[in-house]
């Protein structure tokens, strides 16, 4: 008979426990009392090499630009149309890998699809350094967004799976917090290199993260859902330190397995199933939604007219906000929870876009009759043009606030909650919808975004995006749980019991 210390805290049905809540909260505290965590931070920084590869391959086309609009060699000049397929097009390259992803992810594992990312960056990369044509440039940022989508889906799986429950959080947001490091390092070193040596200097965080993932496990949750019990202590024992019973842990997985391997339709009638499914839908809805894409899109544009000449220094500012306050966000989310934050998130993001739509108010009084062929040029560069100009530092005021708004919440933290809420069987598919939602959400708000703001009118536009901030607010109060201190198999039991 099991002794009391290796007795499940959950049941293999996922019901009660054998023991009493308080004496199984002091069993997984005196667990991690013993952990040591530094192998488990050196696995997480070899993974989330990956999501600072995405973020240079999303902050790359900020810089390369203008480069390449002003490019002597007409088969590599962009015009207006052609530059904006040329930083949108990642989107849908993502959008495919969010479905590669939900494949590779369940059939070859979380070690081995991260690594195998590294082929298509640093291939898209190399297809751009060597260019002769539009076309190529466009099939090179094609490739780096493929793996930017599967680089989103798999991160956050293996850390959620190797990460325990009193640092999940943390580590989790460090996903985020690469991306935006990422675009940020493309923005800074795009201030100094060309276009071509600054696609060389972006492919290198994949090559790293190639090499150290080589000697990273592969997550125990895998493992054992492959009967690999060996192989799963081995790892269990490289992230945990040699201080805890790794068999103890490798119980308590085992206690809540799925025994069936495959996803079936039919399962989407399992509360366990469906629940966590539309959560995870609807935030990667709500986060495209909200305009971030659309805001991050005119940056630019509203510093250039705050007297912020140097684009380039423009952009650094915004990517140190983005920086700054999802650090912020990841040193807090294991102490206030993700739903404060989601909440605080969403009410500062709606302020700020319900003020920017009043500067336009301000700025264009009478937008209705300005030319039909000024409003399909620019928009918002009619309301930068205005009388209204000296009330740009509204506009600075009102962007800056909506990123760190972001930042903190509504960036960070859908990706995190996809990663804890779905079962092990369901992770690989449910994961794959979700990203694949996110970037095309992501691509439609950007390409429609001037046509709304044309039909709506651009303070129309950002009120009805201040609206989405809002409802962001009221879908986290009703329906996103909180996962903060808890474990992969209690969060997914939670799910089997009505709420």
């Amino acid at each position: 008979m099991a002794s009391e210390e290796s007795r499940p805290l959950l049941s293999p049905t996922g019901g009660e426990a054998e023991l009493p809540s308080s004496e199984r909260r002091s069993q997984v505290e005196d667990y991690l009392r013993k952990v040591q965590n530094r192998s488990l931070y050196l696995a997480t920084f070899a993974a989330v090499l990956g999501p600072l590869s995405f973020g240079f391959a999303l902050g790359y086309s900020s810089p390369a630009i203008p480069s390449l609009k002003r490019n002597s060699n007409p088969e590599l000049r962009l015009d207006d149309s052609q530059a904006s397929w040329f930083g949108s097009i990642v989107t849908l390259g993502a959008a495919a890998g969010g479905i590669l992803g939900g494949y590779v992810v369940d059939k070859v594992g979380r070690k081995l699809s991260l690594m195998s990312c590294a082929v298509p960056y640093v291939l898209g990369f190399t297809v751009i350094i060597s260019a002769q044509n539009v076309w190529m440039l466009y099939l090179g940022r094609l490739l780096s967004g493929l793996a930017s989508g599967v680089t989103s889906l798999v991160v956050p799986v293996y850390i959620s799976e190797i990460a325990h429950s009193k640092v999940r959080g943390r580590l989790g947001s460090c996903v985020q917090l690469m991306v935006v490091t990422g675009i940020l390092g493309a923005y800074m070193a795009g201030m100094a290199l060309g276009w071509r040596w600054l696609a060389v200097f972006c492919s290198l965080p994949p090559c790293f993260m190639l090499g150290l993932m080589a000697f990273m496990p592969e997550t125990p949750r895998y493992l054992l859902s492959r009967n690999q019990p060996g192989e799963a202590m081995e790892a269990l024992q490289f992230l945990r330190g040699p201080l805890v019973d790794h068999g103890w842990e490798c119980r308590e997985i085992e206690a809540n397995a799925d025994e069936q391997e495959t996803l079936s339709i039919a399962e989407f009638k399992n509360p366990a199933i469906y629940k966590p499914f539309f959560i995870g839908i609807t935030m990667m809805f709500f986060q495209q939604v909200s305009g971030i894409n659309a805001i991050m899109f005119y940056a630019e544009t509203i510093f250039e007219v705050a007297n912020f000449k140097d684009s380039g220094a423009a952009s650094v500012i915004v990517g140190s906000v983005q920086v700054v306050f999802t650090a912020t966000a990841a040193l807090v989310i294991d102490k206030t929870g993700r739903r404060i934050l989601l909440i605080i998130s969403g009410f500062i993001m709606a302020a700020s876009a319900a003020v920017f739509g009043m500067y336009f108010k301000m700025a264009l009084p009478n937008f209705g009759s300005t030319s039909h062929n000024n409003l399909r040029n620019s928009p918002l560069g009619i309301a930068f043009a205005g009388e209204e100009h000296n009330l740009a530092w509204l506009a600075v005021l009102s962007l800056c606030f909506f990123i760190m708004g972001f930042a903190l919440g509504w960036g960070p933290i859908p990706w995190l909650v996809m990663s804890e809420i779905f079962p092990l069987r369901a992770r690989g598919v449910a994961s794959g919808a979700c990203v694949l939602t996110n970037w095309l959400m992501a691509f439609l708000v950007t390409k429609e975004f001037h046509d709304l703001m044309v039909l709506l009118t651009p303070y129309g536009t950002f009120w009805l995006f201040s609206a989405t901030c809002l409802l962001n607010v009221l879908f986290t109060i009703f329906f996103v749980p909180e996962t903060r201190g808890k474990s992969l198999e209690e969060i997914e039991a939670s799910f089997q019991r009505p709420r």
